[in-house]
């Protein structure tokens, strides 16, 4: 196997502080998840990024051609700046557990905008890194795009770099001409841990390239913010889509790192196992025990923490009789249909990220999981009452309206893709309540984490 992973640091190193993310260590996990006492805990050092440790990479890119795979979340050790925006602020400000779990990504608790700090793509230049072609995956370098919209190649105004799109209507993976522009790839993206999150899809196909090339690929590792747990069906072949394209569960509770590793050694790669030429510079003082608090939307309509945690819930609503809120200021959170009557409504409207968002301009009643408490959620790990309620609450009303919308031409439903198999709706169909259908899935996660194991660079 190619592979180096530095999984030690000099201690000058590992005393660089982070600032802009909060971490909180969550020791102990019961068997559904954290308890709220374990969400007060907070781990003394600093969660160290693999981009903040230069002397481990920067070695890696001298004297090569550089590709980089990043978005707007590539902001080094996710800084961020102000006039009094030291750690102990940002630790008040985006830790879950002070009860501001509820502030927009880009705002600081009084409402003002937060200025980021370096981007990697900028760090590498001023490094004297010879940096000649930025890919881009889903909702573009500035992560501004809609879901499923596609991305056009384009110029990095500050450096002129090329931007080069590996969304929309191209090939999934690098041509042959993009791949002779560089001779390493270097990956430094936020994740948020769930297989219909694209990002991971698109850093598979550039391993899956980079492989059959010859290239090496470096991996700046960064947290999973999903990542204490593990949930959901694993996905089936038949259902291999653009939003699940590997067999693991819908929370996969691995960085993007450790799946490269997995990808690398499991024989998904199409030049075989440990094809490729990986190295992973992890994170420093990290565990699966730690939550971390992002600083920056990872996508449009994931707007804050809240978002991030309920997002592995609510995205089942996608493409159902159901808003999951796009085009509000809180998608992910709340959940209706204009063919309910409820107390709690709202009407989607076009906005950026959020173009003709579905049911647009009508009056949508169902949910809002905003006052929820956050160990609730977190306790829940995927959480199917929201499905199932408004499944049977739609019955009861309107039988005549297809919850799950209409299959495709193999009589598979978007709902089915998003699980990775036909099970879990067939279930809610048949009156299964949530217990009953997460239950049937439980061998499956015991088995991809044993199967995960050896991959793993971070205690559990």
């Amino acid at each position: 196997m190619i592979m180096n992973v530095f999984c030690k640091m000099t201690a000058i190193l590992a005393g660089i502080a982070m600032l802009g993310s909060g971490f909180a260590d969550i020791s102990n996990t019961s068997s559904k998840g954290l308890s709220a006492e374990q969400n007060q805990a907070y781990q003394a050092e600093s969660v160290l990024l693999g981009d903040e440790q230069p002397d481990l990479y920067l070695p890696l890119l001298k004297e090569k051609r550089v590709a980089l795979f990043s978005n707007q979340t590539g902001i080094a050790g996710n800084r961020t700046r102000g006039e009094e925006s030291d750690e102990q602020e940002t630790k008040e400000q985006y830790l879950p557990e002070t009860g501001t779990d509820l502030i927009p990504f880009g705002k600081n608790a009084d409402g003002t905008d937060v200025t980021y700090g370096d981007h990697i793509l900028d760090v590498l230049v001023r490094q004297g890194v010879d940096v000649t072609a930025v890919f881009s995956p889903e909702h573009g370098f500035r992560g501004t795009s809609d879901a499923g919209a596609g991305v056009d190649d384009t110029v990095d105004e500050k450096t002129g770099i090329p931007i080069i799109s590996l969304y929309g209507n191209r090939p999934k993976q690098p041509t042959a001409a993009e791949l002779d522009l560089f001779d390493v790839l270097v990956v430094d993206i936020q994740d948020v841990g769930l297989r219909y999150y694209t990002y991971y899809i698109t850093m598979y196909h550039l391993m899956d390239a980079c492989a059959a090339a010859g290239k090496e690929f470096v991996i700046l590792d960064r947290p999973n913010p999903n990542g204490f747990y593990v949930d959901g069906p694993v996905l089936e072949e038949e259902f291999t889509s653009g939003v699940g394209n590997l067999p693991i569960p819908v929370v996969h509770g691995m960085t993007l790192g450790e799946l490269a590793q997995m990808i690398n050694g499991e024989r998904w790669l199409s030049a075989g196992p440990d094809s490729c030429r990986l190295t992973v510079v992890p994170c420093q003082n990290y565990t699966h025990r730690t939550m971390t608090s992002l600083v920056m939307r990872p996508s449009p309509n994931l707007k804050n923490m809240r978002a991030v945690y309920l997002y592995a819930s609510t995205c089942f609503f996608e493409n159902t009789a159901f808003s999951v809120g796009r085009g509000t200021d809180y998608p992910f959170e709340i959940y209706g249909s204009p063919y309910l009557q409820d107390s709690f409504s709202f009407t989607p409207v076009s906005m950026e990220g959020a173009a003709s968002p579905p049911f647009e301009g009508q009056t949508c009643y169902g949910r809002d999981l905003r006052s929820i408490p956050l160990d609730h959620i977190l306790q829940e790990k995927i959480d199917l009452t929201y499905l199932t309620d408004a499944y049977r609450a739609l019955q009861d009303t309107r039988p005549d309206i297809s919850f799950f919308g209409d299959p495709d031409g193999a009589g598979h439903y978007w709902i089915d893709y998003l699980f990775g198999t036909d099970r879990v709706r067939r279930m809610i169909e048949e009156g299964c309540g949530p217990e009953e259908i997460e239950s049937a899935w439980q061998d499956e996660v015991e088995a991809f984490k044993e199967q995960r194991q050896q991959y793993l660079l971070y205690e559990e």
